[in-house]
């Protein structure tokens, strides 16, 4: 469906996104994940024509956003971080202008009117002026513009931003029903929203793609770097040399005090394998366990690493 080839922007000589290359599939709800100032608007403002880019391609069904504008713009349905809403208009006025403004009359526009109202769920208020509506009510405004002309990809930049936590519960499950029949993208700096929200997450950090894939996919790839956590009455220097030998252990962390606890890195994919294997070690040095537990990686501390990896970096720079 979106096929974003090293991709590149600078402003000035600040570089924003940095040779991002990705294809999205149709079907899917995308978390396009990452800081404050990561790239994520300009990243999207590239994917829907409202920017151009330094170097690289978008194509959007098949269509290059840059060679075929009005093609590939038709596919799109596009919230920006601030929605462009005429406040002195209501909600059905400011969608016929939109509806109008892509190509739409007649019969056709007041059926896709009526449509994406029930669809977002703003028809107490679409003869109020958008100006007295609340910033949930604007969201939902903003969102349905983006469904006229019926496109096949939904662009969502923090649409939650600014909402009281009633209003993003709402938003977050009309997201969720709009990837029942459209595929969507939309941007957070919450993970817990990506989370909650998405079956494909896009990590972006200093400009770069730093993961993709699924939620769980992504959880496992911290498992081959993960961590066992040891508790014993042993001392420091009879778990050092207990384990000191040990394959599978990359790194070892141990600290004393009322017991020892000690902290061990494996590179092994199989966790259970070496916790298995310290287990028999410490049964035959006679030495005692009162804990033995995996600390599985997470979606947030992956995210964390990756993000303070690539500020170190450009802090370095």
């Amino acid at each position: 469906m979106i096929q974003v080839e090293h991709l590149t922007k600078y402003y000035g000589s600040h570089l924003a996104v940095e040779d991002l290359s990705f294809e999205i599939e149709s079907g899917h709800v995308y978390g396009f994940l990452g800081p404050n100032g990561a790239g994520k608007s300009t990243t999207m403002n590239i994917i829907t024509g409202c920017l151009s880019a330094t170097s690289g391609t978008v194509r959007i069904d098949g269509h290059d956003i840059f060679e075929e504008p009005n093609d590939a713009k038709r596919c799109i349905g596009y919230l920006p971080e601030h929605p462009p809403l005429y406040m002195s208009e209501t909600p059905m006025e400011y969608l016929t202008f939109v509806g109008e403004a892509k190509g739409l009359r007649g019969t056709a526009l007041k059926a896709q009117i009526e449509e994406v109202i029930r669809k977002t769920g703003i028809g107490d208020v679409s003869s109020r002026r958008i100006s007295a509506l609340s910033k949930g009510y604007k969201q939902r405004v903003g969102i349905a513009q983006a469904l006229l002309g019926n496109p096949k990809v939904i662009i969502l930049d923090e649409p939650t931003v600014g909402l009281d936590p009633i209003q993003i519960i709402e938003i977050r499950d009309l997201i969720k029903r709009l990837g029942q029949t459209h595929t969507v993208i939309f941007s957070s700096h919450i993970l817990s929203e990506v989370q909650t929200i998405c079956d494909r997450i896009l990590m972006i950090a200093g400009g770069k793609l730093v993961a993709f894939g699924e939620p769980e996919e992504l959880r496992k790839q911290l498992l081959t770097d993960g961590e066992i956590v040891l508790t014993t009455d042993a001392s420091a220097a009879k778990v050092k040399k207990a384990l000191s030998d040990m394959a599978g252990i990359e790194a070892l962390d141990i600290t004393e005090g009322e017991n020892t606890v000690a902290h061990i890195k494996t590179g092994s994919g199989d966790m259970n394998a070496v916790a298995r294997s310290i287990s028999q070690c410490f049964a035959q040095n006679g030495l005692a366990i009162y804990e033995l537990s995996q600390k599985k990686g997470s979606l947030e501390d992956m995210f964390l690493e990756l993000s303070e990896g690539k500020e170190t970096e450009e802090d370095a720079q």
